[in-house]
């Protein structure tokens, strides 16, 4: 019995970090991180590629289940440059996201989005999950590490 009370605590430890780990949705990281999004698919939305280019990292790892890896910050540009300008918008479901602290680094942002392929006006947009490490850097933020799953 006490080895079940210890294992059950752990685990109730383990899950309550992870929540009080989350950023309050009115706390300044939550509404920065938020903007971030906003703004970069507000320019993902109307192709304004100068905007787009700012936001990603050098050091860039953009991980999608279809099109694999990419770490070239030019080359993915250019892919939505052609593949998605002018045919697909995103819209964020905002209920879904979740913004995370990640110390001495940036934050960790989680959620669901949808995408409207503007050729195929009557196909049905599924949600899909997304994940994106923002890292903070002297004086603005940007996309590190991206998941996109559909």
């Amino acid at each position: 019995m006490t080895l079940l009370k210890i294992i059950i605590f752990t685990i109730v430890a383990f899950f309550s970090s992870l929540v009080q780990a989350q950023a309050p949705t009115d706390s300044e990281l939550y509404k920065t991180i938020m903007e971030l999004d906003k703004t970069y698919f507000t320019a993902y939305n109307n192709c304004d590629m100068e905007t787009q280019k700012q936001f990603y990292d050098e050091d860039l790892e953009f991980y999608h289940d279809m099109g694999g890896l990419a770490t070239d910050k030019t080359e993915l540009l250019k892919s939505i440059e052609n593949n998605i300008c002018g045919k697909v918008t995103r819209t964020l479901l905002e209920e879904s996201v979740e913004v995370h602290p990640i110390k001495n680094f940036g934050a960790v942002q989680i959620g669901m989005h949808q995408f409207h392929n503007n050729q195929e006006p009557n196909a049905i947009s599924e949600p899909s999950k997304f994940i994106v490490i923002w890292k903070k850097n002297d004086t603005n933020w940007v996309m590190s590490r991206v998941v996109s799953l559909h």
